[in-house]
């Protein structure tokens, strides 16, 4: 029982550390691309969603049971749940989608929305398929 604890202890504060770096990475990009470049908050939320989109494809590919890396499940925990979860944004893009659609800008809200998914979703298949070519 001892022994069960220690390894769920050990998961929760991966998971827990890996989603405050992750969060902090999220913050310091929307600074970087709101104040620094000069883009717009719908840029910062769609990048930290294709970004953590991209490194999760690719990191569950290299770590899974045929992959080339070896990772304990914490460690998997830490950059998938925690970093991963962390950086990307759901919420946000959800709020950015909605300020849209009371702007009564239906076809930008459509459209962010749109390429948000659509770009999350390749950049995981790219990560992905990244990882199992690093995988031979």
């Amino acid at each position: 029982m001892r022994g069960e604890r220690k390894t769920a202890l050990r998961l929760y504060l991966a998971v827990g550390c890996g989603a405050a770096l992750g969060s902090l990475l999220r913050f310091l990009s929307g600074i970087l691309i709101v104040s620094a470049m000069g883009f717009s908050a719908l840029w910062a939320t769609g990048f930290v969603n294709v970004l953590g989109s991209f490194v999760i494809g690719l990191f569950a590919a290299l770590t899974s049971p045929d992959g080339r890396l070896l990772v304990s499940p914490a460690g998997r925990q830490f950059v998938m749940s925690g970093i991963c979860g962390g950086l990307t944004t759901f919420s946000a893009m959800s709020l950015d989608t909605f300020i849209l659609l009371l702007q009564g800008d239906l076809p930008l809200a459509g459209l962010y929305l749109m390429l948000v998914v659509a770009f999350s979703l390749v950049a995981a298949w790219v990560g992905h398929i990244l990882a199992l070519r690093l995988n031979r």
